[in-house]
């Protein structure tokens, strides 16, 4: 019985971390590194000197997402009383003062991961990390808090979990100097930019209230949604274009199958966004963010493959 409440306790503390979330970057990480060991005509032996950096590298993606997830949720405490009162920071059932411990320790274990993922003893990572960290903060916390100002809000999220996520588990494998890793990462980032307004139009009362000027609040669901549909499909017109330009060096056929297959699935939640947008803001999860969340992490295994291939 004594175990109870601690157990209790490391529940609510894995609910704050939001651990849905915390997949996402971890397998961007970890796609990011096997495209690195794919690219190029060298490819490096499966040794412990190269997978253990992307383990530690992986690792550290999820944690500092963690850490990212509760520094928002501790600067939208006000909001989340109004949108998602039942979270465990709203609801009381965890303290200002836990929630600032679980940031710091995420943000620390974070940052030691990084450290380490330092392949033939480049710190590259680390110094990614570092930068991502910065943006993180500035996202949420004053007083940049770039969440309140429309789409520097979405340049604060596409950057450190599209371009530098990628980049990031890159560096784990091969050096980041060249085209190619930032190539990928732009992909990504420039989806990221558009894409992760769908979680904004169901947050638009907690948002309103809060001061956040928000892509919904600013323009009307049904623009907003015209604003951000080209962002399901024109970064990965850039697959292709990178096939013919000679940027990436993956498995060619299965690239030029993946940029065309993404882009026609971008072209149908781009449809589900702007047929019923009013629908965007009155449903917690609407379908646009789950398809957005499977984009993404399709994207990532795609690449994944190509490369390893």
């Amino acid at each position: 019985m004594p175990l109870a409440a601690p157990r209790g306790k490391a529940a609510l503390y894995v609910r704050f971390a939001r651990p849905i979330t915390v997949l996402m970057p971890m397998v961007g990480f970890f796609s990011g590194a096997v495209t690195a060991w794919g690219s190029g005509s060298v490819h490096p032996s499966l040794s412990p000197a190269v997978v253990v950096p992307v383990l530690f590298g992986t690792l550290m993606a999820g944690i500092l997402n963690a850490a990212s997830n509760a520094i928002n949720q501790i600067y939208d405490l006000a909001i989340d009383r109004v949108n998602k009162p039942k979270r465990p920071l709203p609801s009381g059932a965890i303290t200002l003062r836990e929630a600032w411990t679980f940031t710091a320790v995420c943000y620390a274990v974070a940052w030691t991961l990084a450290w380490f993922t330092a392949p033939d003893g480049r710190h590259e990572c680390f110094w990614i990390v570092m930068v991502a960290s910065v943006l993180t903060w500035m996202y949420s916390a004053p007083p940049f808090r770039t969440k309140r100002h429309g789409m520097w809000a979405n340049v604060t999220i596409a950057i450190p979990r599209g371009l530098l996520l990628k980049v990031a588990g890159w560096s784990a494998v091969k050096t980041i100097v060249g085209v190619e890793p930032w190539y990928i990462g732009g992909i990504f980032g420039l989806f990221l930019l558009g894409a992760s307004s769908t979680k904004d139009f169901a947050d638009i009362a907690g948002d309103r209230a809060d001061g956040c000027q928000t892509l919904p609040i600013l323009y009307g669901v049904k623009k907003a949604a015209w604003i951000i549909a080209p962002f399901f499909v024109v970064p990965f017109a850039l697959i292709p274009i990178g096939v013919w330009r000679g940027v990436l060096t993956g498995n060619h056929t299965l690239l030029m199958i993946l940029g065309p297959a993404l882009m026609a699935y971008g072209v149908y939640v781009s449809y589900l966004m702007v047929r019923r947008p009013e629908e965007m803001a009155t449903t917690e999860n609407h379908i646009s963010w789950t398809h957005m969340y499977l984009m993404v992490m399709l994207t990532q295994v795609g690449f994944a493959l190509s490369y390893a291939l």
